[in-house]
């Protein structure tokens, strides 16, 4: 299991590459490597996610929960500069990478660090989560995140999470709507939900 994208040091030989991308009408330059998610393209899911966000309310740092190699953070950084984004991941290779991403798109306003879901960042309230979870780590695990984003929350704050409906988009509304009073479906497309909750 330690190759995977959700290990802490993904035991695979580096294999880096860079290439552009468009979001948010931006031109991002990445970095990846072997050992992260979606290493060669930002996955369908995670534009999803990117393209149908919208700012909150309520004021406040937005969080990238389970960030990779920083698509969504970075994204999200560079369309609101006035706000502050934090990315974290277990993933240690995935988060050098995202530093570095930050770095040669010149956006400041973004962070990236090591956390297990919440762990290191307890005592932090988000405007906004956002979460592609690892479907591949287990319900279990994706589930708990999605507790532990309600707590993290600042009232009025959202949480958007991509899933797809083959892997569990059912079950995570229907876990949604238990935490939440509010759930809506923003988008479907190719059998991606994109799930908001309030």
């Amino acid at each position: 299991m330690t190759n995977q994208y959700f290990s802490q040091n993904p035991d695979v030989e580096s294999d880096r590459r860079t290439w552009t991308f468009p979001l948010r009408g931006y031109s991002l330059t990445f970095t990846t490597d072997n050992g992260v998610f979606s290493k060669n393209e930002v996955d369908f899911g995670s534009r999803l996610l990117i393209d149908t966000f919208t700012l909150p309310a309520v004021d406040g740092d937005i969080l990238d929960l389970g960030c990779g190699y920083g698509p969504v953070g970075i994204a999200l950084a560079k369309d609101f500069p006035d706000r502050n984004i934090i990315g974290v991941d277990i993933n240690q290779r995935a988060l050098e990478l995202a530093n570095e991403n930050a770095r040669q798109n010149d956006v400041k306003n973004v962070s990236f660090l090591e956390s297990d879901i919440f762990s290191e960042i307890k005592e932090k309230k988000f405007a906004a989560i956002l979460t592609n979870p690892p479907i591949r780590a287990g319900k279990q695990v994706v589930h708990q995140m999605l507790e532990d984003s309600k707590e993290a929350l600042l009232y009025g704050g959202e949480l958007s999470v991509v899933i797809q409906k083959k892997q569990g988009a059912p079950s995570a509304q229907k876990k949604l709507e238990e935490l939440f009073s509010e759930v809506e479906v923003v988008a479907k497309k190719k059998g991606y939900f994109i799930f908001r909750a309030k």
